[in-house]
């Protein structure tokens, strides 16, 4: 009865607009006298959501009631993914300057400092600094680091190690600084300040361009050819403006008139106004002849005493 109840559980619909809900899509039984019934959202923003509506019958009793009315994911709803704890998130290198990364207490990678180690290197350097470190790397820890180490960019399938000449491998290189204990076999420390490995841990079988004993074969020098200037050709540049003539002025010597007065005469002021004014040229446009230079003859005793 319940399952055949579609009218009663769309009354359930009564208080959402009509147009967010459309036909029936299915049924679905919870437990005796309680199913579900589902229908189609139309609602913007939930595309693949559909109405619930739950619908249960008393004992006893002919009619079911609605008990309840939700919006629930479709099998082809858009969903957030699901959560996921923050310690299965981080991945490595996410840590920054200044987060904190606590380890949890049942770290499977570390074993508490009091049990003995497989690696006697650990356990003597333990002893002998007297560490008393509450937890030490577990053989766990150990074997995860170097798998993560091999499988990484400073193992042998790295694009740097595979461009390398394969006699260029690190276990034969000088810079090469192996690790203690068990690791040893198979790690180690690149110390070339010019190798994109520096300060780095790098497998034996790794590699580079930067090995100690790498050699390529030796180019003959090019001698510089001094260089040579050839300066016996004139080229000729054509000026576009005209050069105007160079006009030579020359010097103009003017020559006042001199009066010449007797000793014992006497001289009028008229007469000498009147010689002033005849001895002055006609007009200002007239050109005055330049004085001829005079060259003087030698004395006839300068010539006989040479």
């Amino acid at each position: 009865m319940c399952a055949e109840a579609v009218s009663v559980a769309r009354t359930g619909l009564d208080g959402i607009p009509s147009d967010c809900c459309g036909e029936h899509v299915g049924v679905e039984a919870e437990s005796e006298r309680v199913v579900t019934h589902f229908f189609d959202s139309a609602l913007p923003g939930y595309l693949g959501w559909r109405w619930a509506v739950t619908v249960a019958r008393a004992p006893r009793s002919k009619s079911a009631t609605v008990c309840e009315t939700t919006l629930v994911p479709g099998p082809d709803a858009l969903l957030a993914p699901s959560w996921v704890p923050w310690d299965e998130r981080l991945q490595p290198g996410d840590l920054g300057v200044g987060d904190l990364l606590p380890t949890a207490p049942d770290d499977e990678r570390l074993t508490p400092g009091y049990t003995f180690s497989d690696d006697s290197a650990i356990e003597e350097f333990g002893w002998e600094l007297g560490l008393g470190r509450e937890r030490v790397l577990s053989r766990d820890g150990r074997a995860e680091a170097a798998q993560r180490w091999y499988d990484g960019d400073r193992g042998p399938d790295a694009p740097i190690s595979t461009a390398a000449p394969r006699t260029a491998r690190c276990g034969t290189c000088g810079f090469f600084l192996p690790l203690a204990g068990l690791l040893r076999q198979a790690f180690g420390v690149c110390s070339n300040a010019y190798a994109a490995d520096d300060a780095h841990v790098v497998s034996l079988d790794h590699g580079c361009g930067a090995h100690s004993e790498v050699s390529v074969e030796a180019v003959a020098a090019v001698d510089e050819v001094p260089a040579i200037y050839d300066d016996g050709e004139i080229e000729l540049v054509t000026i576009s403006r005209p050069v105007e003539p160079v006009v030579v002025v020359e010097p103009v010597v003017v020559v006042e008139p001199v009066i010449v007065v007797e000793p014992d005469a006497v001289v009028e002021p008229d007469a000498v106004a009147a010689l002033a004014e005849s001895a002055e040229p006609d007009g200002p446009d007239e050109p005055v002849a330049a004085a001829e230079p005079i060259t003087a003859e030698p004395a006839p005793e300068d010539v006989a005493g040479r």
